[in-house]
């Protein structure tokens, strides 16, 4: 009888999971969904992430709010599931989780491993300075979402050894969305009939729309009118220590340029098919996020995404950003905090016309689809 082979068994505790929306949350969920394909994955996670998981992961739900209280409960029942199923491997989704995989770890003999993703390694807080650093110290293996957010780990004295990079995937879309679906996106938001600026993300000072609408949109609209910004995203109320800009605070900055009427707020989409419709309407992806101490962008995943849909990005090279947009193939980076060099990359990608760069910057996404994130991910857990 042929010897039976193991299947390896995986712990994954994150506060990251749909019905929460952003980046990290499709990257956790992902995560989930890519190693249940080569493992037994157990995930302990937010209260309403049931109904949404991974067809073959099993989830315990805690209470995500108040913080406190999930990060005890997380702990608790990470610490129980460990016991009774002696998982070879417990993954943190975020540096967050970090304290509690690293006890589940302990209590079953398992590999303790982090997955960061910048701000969680970065942030300044003397709590979490004095009780989450050195935990993720004692990490079997920590692992970055860009190089910019491994130099922050090898700064907590974690030895070189320990570290992997595997950056965040996206979804290749299948085919683009047809011109008739284009055209009623815009109709149902009233964008008019020229080149859109897309910009999508939370709206939190790190983020830096308020500033760019003040310093960069104003010329951007002199040197072509019809440009409107569109705008997808909300002020977040469950990030980490995410200083927050409102819809009035920026439609207020734009108003006082003299451009108000030049900006459009969709709010959050989660639909994949309107968010295609966003992303393929857009002449260019915005992203600039600023440079701000101890509050660094670990990666850019929407640069990413906007790039699958064969939109270039314009950005500030800063954090993780330059790991997410591929210079002269997938859009434009230029020095941080540079207003003037940003509306000029602009303006010079608006001239070249999407078609110009919608191969290049399709290629370049290829190499972040989800599976290879997996394939990726697989191998720095092993």
């Amino acid at each position: 009888m042929p010897e039976r082979v193991h299947q390896p068994r995986i712990l994954h505790i994150t506060r990251n999971l749909p019905p929460l929306v952003g980046g990290m949350e499709r990257l956790n969920w992902h995560i989930a969904d890519e190693l249940s394909r080569r493992a037994q994955v157990q995930v302990v996670g937010p209260r309403g992430a049931t109904a949404l998981k991974p067809e073959h992961v099993a989830l315990d739900e805690v209470p995500l709010r108040p913080l406190p209280r999930f990060l005890l409960a997380s702990a608790w029942r990470a610490l129980r599931l460990a016991r009774r199923q002696r998982p070879d491997i417990v993954l943190a989704g975020s540096g967050l989780t970090a304290p509690a995989a690293w006890l589940a770890a302990r209590a079953c003999g398992a590999r303790a491993v982090a997955y960061v993703h910048g701000l969680d390694v970065a942030v300044r807080h003397p709590l979490y300075r004095a009780i989450w650093h050195p935990i993720l110290r004692r990490m079997d293996r920590v692992i970055a979402n860009s190089r910019p957010t491994a130099e922050l780990v090898r700064a907590l004295g974690i030895a070189e050894d320990r570290i992997r990079i595997v950056h965040p995937g996206v979804g290749l879309p299948a085919a683009p969305q047809p011109a008739q679906a284009l055209q009623d996106f815009r109709a149902r938001h009233a964008l008019g009939d020229g080149p859109l600026l897309l910009s999508v993300g939370r709206l939190t000072e790190r983020k830096g729309l308020r500033e760019f609408v003040q310093h960069a949109l104003p010329g951007i609209v002199q040197q072509m009118p019809e440009v409107r910004l569109v705008v997808l995203g909300e002020a977040p109320v469950d990030s980490l220590l995410a200083g927050v800009q409102t819809r009035a605070s920026i439609q207020a900055a734009a108003d006082e340029a003299g451009i108000g009427e030049h900006l459009r707020f969709l709010g959050v989409i989660t639909d994949p098919q309107p968010l295609a419709c966003a992303y393929e309407s857009a002449a260019i992806h915005v992203f600039p996020v600023r440079q701000l101490p101890g509050d660094p962008e670990g990666f850019g995943m929407v640069a990413i995404e906007a790039a699958a849909h064969g939109l270039p990005t314009v950005a500030f090279a800063t954090g993780g950003i330059v790991d997410a947009v591929a210079e002269g193939q997938s859009g434009h980076l230029v020095s941080p905090g540079d207003y003037v060099a940003l509306s000029e990359a602009i303006l010079r990608v608006l001239k070249d016309g999407k078609p110009h760069w919608r191969a290049g910057a399709q290629q370049f996404a290829s190499g972040f689809a989800w599976p290879v994130l997996g394939d990726k991910l697989w191998a720095a857990l092993r």
